[in-house]
């Protein structure tokens, strides 16, 4: 009888699993719809596709999605190495050219003879099929699961309701910015030293890496941008309510909405920048990040909106900079479906109530691009050791990619999406009052931990 393992779904997770499953000398059937039919967000054939940020967040050692990808790097993830290899400018996060990194992704799987891409929606019926046969099936589909199958995974898990909603934020066209205001820099190395004379200062930060574009607001120009957000037109959505927007996404208007400094201590926060024109402090600033690698277009970190397209171009054109922007693309808000992985999946991301099915990536609850890879990881590893007939592969809840694991697999009655932190990794052993060395000493021991793991000895060896 011949030997593979299904997965349902080829965004990040799904890609990384069937990487990994055929890695192992394991025939792969991975489904993805696409091209057939199209999500409301996805718009290219590619597998891996970015819908949202292209940012993979920080590499710093000191933060734990730096840690996580660290985590992955060390444990040959192929869409690391792959974000690696597609990096664009970003101070220090990993961005990626989203065009370059799926293109890569998808041919890599392609020429893998160990995987069989099957362009076809997955219904009820033919997961049927896969269950009555006794087939092991990873479940990746994501945020955007499409309806059918959704209907099904409802009765698989018990629950009715498996969503929230999530938001993407606009790109806009880097020929359209105006730089007579805007300016190149990263935050805290762009600012002015105390020692520094305006001359030595501007010659510094000329010679910076330019990853972030910044675009400057004086108090009267951010009262006036903020005054039109929150009163600005939304999007009307079926069923909407606040409680289901996961706090990582949420919409600039919502966000403003909470008082009229909370952009100003969140994503417009000004700390760390000066403005080159005054060589002071501005107000608030607005920062963009580069979104290719050609860097002619650039997404406008943490704008997520639901606002109508009419009124994203109207109200952010009022930022310095932008009164001639050109949008590539708006902003959106999509639903995005999960399970309440709490109850249902033990720390591989195994059904409890059925040890043949797996789930991975977005719908079990992680949140961000480099947690899914990290699920799709776990996923594929244990779905390799079922079909083996081998143990289970739990990695230690102190490394970021186990105590994600843990997380989404321990009974919580609020439980809510979770992106890779700290806050979810256990104490250290000694009290550290400095967040900085804490959490580096924190890093030191996941790494520490991945690496003497006996799991960790016998994926290497495979």
């Amino acid at each position: 009888m011949e030997k593979y393992i299904n997965i349902i779904g080829g965004g990040l997770a799904g890609a990384e699993a069937a990487y990994q499953i055929a890695k192992r000398g394991i025939q792969v059937k991975l489904y993805e719809m696409k091209p057939i039919k199209f999500s409301p967000a996805h718009s290219n054939e590619n597998l891996a596709e970015i819908v949202c940020s292209n940012s993979f967040k920080s590499n710093l050692h000191t933060n734990a999605c730096g840690v996580l990808k660290e985590e992955l790097r060390m444990l040959d993830s192929l869409l690391i190495k792959i974000a690696d290899e597609t990096a664009v400018p970003a101070g220090q996060a990993l961005a990626v050219d989203r065009e370059k990194f799926s293109e890569k992704v998808t041919k890599e799987l392609k020429k893998n003879n160990l995987i069989e891409i099957i362009n076809k929606e997955v219904d009820e019926e033919l997961l049927d099929k896969m269950i009555k046969n006794n087939e092991i099936v990873i479940i990746s589909t994501g945020p955007l699961t499409s309806d059918k199958l959704a209907k099904k995974i409802s009765k698989l898990t018990g629950e009715e309701k498996l969503y929230f909603y999530d938001a993407a934020a606009p790109i806009v066209a880097k020929e359209s910015i105006n730089f007579n205001i805007a300016f190149y820099g990263n935050r805290y190395e762009q600012e002015k030293k105390k020692d520094e004379s305006i001359e030595e200062w501007k010659k510094r930060i000329e010679n910076q890496e330019k990853s972030y574009i910044n675009l400057p607001m004086n108090k009267d120009e951010y009262e006036k941008f903020y005054n039109e957000l929150v009163n600005a037109e939304v999007v009307e959505l079926h069923n909407f309510e606040k409680r289901e927007i996961f706090e990582g996404c949420m919409p600039i208007e919502i966000m403003a909405k909470r008082g009229i400094d909370t952009l100003r201590y969140g994503p417009l926060k000004p700390v760390g920048f000066d403005d080159p024109r005054y060589a002071k402090r501005p107000y608030a600033v607005v920062q963009l990040r580069q979104d290719d690698s050609s860097a002619s277009i650039y997404n406008l970190v943490g704008f997520q909106t639901n606002l109508k397209f009419g009124e994203q171009k109207r109200i952010f054109s009022l930022i310095p900079g932008l009164e001639n922007a050109e949008f590539v693309k708006y902003g959106v808000m999509h639903r995005n479906t999960y399970i309440n992985s709490s109850e249902l999946l033990d720390e591989t991301y195994n059904l409890k109530s059925n040890n043949n099915i797996f789930f991975a990536g977005q719908i079990t609850g992680v949140e961000g691009y480099v947690e899914s890879i990290s699920s799709g990881m776990v996923a594929s590893l244990n779905a390799v050791a079922k079909m083996e007939k081998k143990e289970k592969v739990i990695f230690s809840n102190k490394t970021i990619i186990g105590a994600l694991a843990k997380y989404v697999s321990t009974p919580n009655d609020k439980f809510q999406p979770m992106n890779a932190n700290f806050g979810i990794v256990p104490e250290l052993e000694e009290k550290i009052k400095d967040k900085k060395q804490r959490y580096s000493r924190m890093a030191d021991r996941a790494l520490k931990d991945l690496q003497k793991d006996i799991f960790y000895a016998k994926i290497k060896e495979e």
